[in-house]
């Protein structure tokens, strides 16, 4: 009722992980397949939708506050869900890039003492993060972890050779393959996929259930199918707008 009384929909976004949500080329305007489901799902809900940016580790604790909810390619963790629920809509796996031809030979399962970038706050980070710890505990060499606020900078500084390789969605390592003129490529395949989420404050039960009834709506008429087609991805569509944390 509060949300439908203002008549506008706040997402957070950190608008920099193409091609899910990014600025377009006047550098200003939000666009991505997350940016078109948060304006589809205003459209089912009779509201417009209003993207507001910010450094994607500084999304979760304004969702509630500055932001209605959160639309910005959260993996559904059991970390999140104890504070947050989460709607699944698209199920994403873990890359890793690397410069084409992979002059350094990285490789993945050998990442120990590899220096790897990642943008802050995002699930790749927690993994790097786990596993570098790993290694030191097996008494090799820690990871490196280069941690960037951005996408475009952890993509630009593998590209110039400052980090060996980055870590990213798989949706995201792809797409900056192809925007970078081929100067990456993917190694190791698609890793650890999971299901993201759109993010609504756990105690606002009404939200949650208008935001899942409206995301089921869109994957039934094929509306978010045809959405991820026009960005690439259209396999990684879900069917079915699951509630996390599931009872």
């Amino acid at each position: 009722e509060a949300v439908a009384e203002k008549g506008t929909l706040v997402i957070g976004a950190a608008i920099d992980y193409a091609p899910a949500e990014f600025r377009a080329d006047d550098l200003q305007t939000a666009i991505g397949y997350d940016v078109d489901l948060g304006k589809a799902l205003g459209n089912v809900l009779g509201l417009e939708s209003e993207v507001s940016a910010a450094e994607f580790a500084s999304l979760l604790p304004g969702i509630g506050t500055q932001y209605d909810v959160g639309i910005s390619s959260f993996t559904i963790t059991e970390e999140r869900t104890a504070s947050y629920n989460m709607i699944a809509y698209i199920q994403v796996g873990s890359s890793y890039a690397v410069k084409t031809g992979n002059p350094d030979g990285f490789d993945p399962d050998a990442i120990c003492g590899q220096t790897i970038a990642v943008q802050n706050g995002t699930w790749q980070h927690e993994d790097l993060d786990a596993r570098s710890a790993e290694c030191t505990e097996a008494g090799e060499e820690a990871v490196d972890v280069m941690v960037y606020g951005s996408q475009s900078d952890v993509t630009t500084n593998v590209i110039g050779s400052r980090a060996i390789a980055f870590h990213a969605d798989s949706t995201v390592a792809d797409y900056s393959v192809a925007m970078t003129n081929d100067q990456l490529e993917v190694v190791g395949g698609i890793r650890d996929s999971e299901p993201q989420g759109i993010v609504v404050p756990q105690d606002d039960e009404e939200l949650t259930l208008a935001m899942q009834a409206a995301m089921q709506h869109l994957m039934d008429d094929g509306t978010w199918e045809a959405i991820l087609e026009s960005w690439g991805p259209a396999d990684a569509a879900l069917t079915t707008a699951d509630i996390y944390p599931q009872s």
